[in-house]
């Protein structure tokens, strides 16, 4: 295990296209950056130090250690952010391409690339497909992007129980499982722990119920050193039932659809060839219990046909979810992949 890379942190605040306040964490080591800006996007009910587990080498260490400008998104769906009902469209129209262009405002740079993983994903690949962050030349997508495809129990999940739970709640929070204050929480709380026995930290039984199918669901025990298990305590909150009412009908068509009347967005991804010229590179792990690796060949197969060689798929063995970011071995098993497709 090689160490983790001195840096520091500036935070920077700003609003979106909407007006919503997201910000950026711009990351420097102990000398200047010598290659262009790359931003890494969160999934939802998280942040951004989702990329920084403790106690071992990370991605945003190899980074800076290998001379990249590195940038880290919150954007709406951060829980460092208000909690609030966000849907894709909001975070595809207005957050990424602020982000993009603030980024590129304090750097100087003409172009840039980016690191998107689960629901940042989607957002930002909707984002790149209709044409809104145009300076963005390689897009690193892990878990899902265009083609939503999970297990059929999830799909139970999705279009059943979450609208049920939607009744009584706007959110759903992992987090009940040490921070339960009101009757409903304490409820889920509950369930969960009636239904998960896999480990017993609560959260890493939240997150399994919230997202999907698994015992774990977001990761491999075996991947996790017991430090990041418990670290992962603090890294869940509210995540809105808006987002999977988007995600359920997403799911429903096999890719990604709007749900708003946003001019800037397309009604449906797949309907003609991407408005980008990104290369991208599309990783999936193998064991994902909460997209399968089928939604990542989905989506490459699309992008394959539109601009053949251009991009590249990798999906990797021994890995699910977070653990592609989180897992103690994923310096060694999935970084080089990762640090070979940014050049």
């Amino acid at each position: 295990m090689t160490s983790q890379v001195e840096s520091r942190d500036t935070v920077i605040s700003f609003p979106a296209l909407d007006g919503r306040e997201i910000n950026l964490i711009h990351v420097e080591g102990p000398r200047a950056a010598t290659k262009g800006p790359v931003m890494l996007v969160h999934g939802a009910g998280v942040r951004a130090d989702i990329f920084r587990p403790p106690s071992q080498t990370t991605l945003v260490d190899l980074l800076v250690g290998e001379g990249h400008d590195v940038w880290l998104l919150n954007w709406r769906a951060s829980i460092d952010l208000p909690p609030n009902e966000w849907t894709l469209d909001q975070a595809a129209a207005f957050d990424h391409p602020a982000a993009v262009r603030r980024v590129l405002a304090e750097t100087g740079a003409e172009t840039m690339q980016a690191i998107v993983h689960c629901q940042g994903s989607t957002s930002f690949v909707m984002s790149a497909v209709a044409g809104l962050v145009p300076e963005v030349t390689t897009i690193v997508s892990n878990a899902v992007s265009l083609h939503p495809k999970i297990r059929p129990f999830s799909e139970l999940k999705i279009h059943w129980v979450a609208p049920l739970i939607a009744r009584f709640t706007p959110y759903l929070n992992p987090g009940w499982g040490d921070t339960a204050e009101a009757p409903f929480e304490k409820a889920i709380a509950r369930l969960v722990r009636l239904t998960h026995h896999e480990c017993d930290n609560d959260v890493c039984k939240g997150v399994s119920f919230t997202y999907g199918t698994g015992f774990p669901c977001l990761w491999s025990h075996e991947n996790l050193s017991d430090e990041t298990h418990e670290w992962l305590r603090k890294e869940f909150a509210e995540c809105p039932l808006s987002f999977f009412a988007q995600m359920s009908e997403c799911v429903r068509r096999g890719h990604l659809v709007s749900m708003s009347h946003l001019s800037r967005l397309p009604r449906d991804y797949t309907a003609g060839p991407p408005r980008t010229d990104a290369r991208f590179a599309f990783f999936a792990g193998e064991d994902n219990l909460c997209f399968l690796p089928e939604s990542q060949e989905r989506s490459y197969d699309f992008f394959d046909t539109h601009r053949p060689g251009q991009h590249a798929l990798h999906v990797v063995p021994g890995y699910g979810h977070l653990d592609m970011f989180m897992g103690k071995n994923a310096d060694g098993d999935v970084f080089p992949q990762i640090m070979e497709e940014l050049g």
